[in-house]
């Protein structure tokens, strides 16, 4: 998934254990589907909840 607004995608590094392994790990982000209107029309997408939460923020 990627957050259509501020382009977020999933990203890489490596999981450490207590004996110091190294193996691949990925984060990925928190992707929600969002109704948002434009204009006169509903329209549906991906985002990232920090950008959500910045676009709740611009409402009030």
């Amino acid at each position: 998934m990627k957050c259509d607004i501020c382009g977020k995608t999933k990203s890489f590094g490596n999981k450490v254990s207590h004996s110091m392994r190294h193996t691949k790990r990925q984060w990925r982000p928190n992707i929600q589907k969002t109704t948002v209107i434009e204009g006169d029309r509903k329209k549906q997408i991906n985002i990232c909840t920090r950008c959500l939460r910045t676009q709740t923020k611009a409402r009030a």
